[in-house]
């Protein structure tokens, strides 16, 4: 059977998955738009769950879970911004590019350490986004490298996560998402708004439902793993991306763009699991010195 992390992560990976779909169809809509919607769902059933189970729902850490509020609505305007305006999959690849900047910001906030062949996979994960916006003539440079920002926000706030850890509940983490970016999205909306039409509002309402879905079960999951363990189970979104691209959207790409998307996963996983098997013989290594010890 798979560990709670790895279900969790499954899970969390399948409903962004559909939560992508969702925005991808709503391009006519502004980004800031539809995180209106994302953060009024999210609240109301963060905030619904929460009192039932009475936690408190402004949490402990105040200002880590502003800070992961933050990151995260720049993290998902940006998202939003590059997923409506490049194709599906190179989307999806540029964001999984998350995990080196987790690892990278790791190093100044809980204290992680970045090993000189993990800066390899890093240039070769950058070498493929290289190519991508070399080679693919549907890929506006501009949108491709707002997703590579996208990805340094989304890794500063799962490093915020990390420092947070089980201090908070998960819902609480993800209750300071629709805080901080309501007041900054709603002001915004104010002057572009976009009236929905007949299926958007579907859309605009599963956007809300499948991120918040999405954000909770890998909050579950980097609670209960290390992120080394279950990081690379986000790439199993990939291959949907290219699914529903292609029946969805008919997104067909060169093939030195498939060999650039293949670089910057090949990157983050060998990475995610060269620090795995280095956590792994560190705890030998401490297990070995305890034992000699006694």
């Amino acid at each position: 059977m798979f560990s709670k992390g790895v279900r969790y992560m499954l899970l969390s990976t399948l409903f962004f998955s559909l939560m992508n779909v969702c925005v991808k169809s709503l391009a006519h809509i502004p980004a800031a738009e539809v995180i209106l919607f994302r953060s009024i769902v999210s609240l109301v059933m963060s905030y619904v769950v929460l009192r039932k189970a009475r936690v408190p729902v402004l949490g402990s850490n105040y200002k880590w879970l502003i800070a992961r509020g933050a990151t995260g609505a720049a993290a998902l305007l940006l998202f939003f911004n590059t997923l409506q305006n490049i194709p599906l999959a190179t989307a999806a690849t540029v964001q999984y590019m998350s995990p080196i900047f987790t690892a990278i910001l790791g190093i100044f906030l809980v204290k992680e350490q970045v090993k000189p062949w993990q800066w390899v996979f890093f240039l070769l994960s950058f070498a493929g986004i290289l190519v991508i916006n070399g080679v693919e003539v549907n890929v506006d440079s501009f949108y491709l490298w707002i997703g590579v920002l996208s990805s340094v926000f989304s890794g500063l706030a799962y490093t915020i996560i990390r420092k947070i850890n089980t201090q908070e509940h998960p819902l609480v983490i993800m209750f300071y998402f629709p805080l901080v970016s309501l007041p900054v999205v709603g002001v915004y909306c104010m002057f572009r708004w976009v009236n929905p039409v007949g299926w958007d509002w579907l859309m605009l309402l599963l956007v809300g439902i499948l991120t918040q879905l999405g954000q909770y079960y890998m909050t579950m999951s980097y609670q209960a793993e290390e992120i080394s363990k279950v990081a690379n189970l986000n790439y199993i979104g990939m291959l949907y991306a290219l699914v529903l691209g292609y029946i969805l959207f008919d997104e067909q790409f060169s093939l030195l763009t498939y060999w650039g998307m293949a670089l910057v996963l090949l990157g983050v996983i060998l990475n995610i699991r060269y620090k795995s098997r280095q956590n792994k013989l560190q705890l030998k290594a401490s297990e070995s010195g305890n034992t000699s010890d006694t």
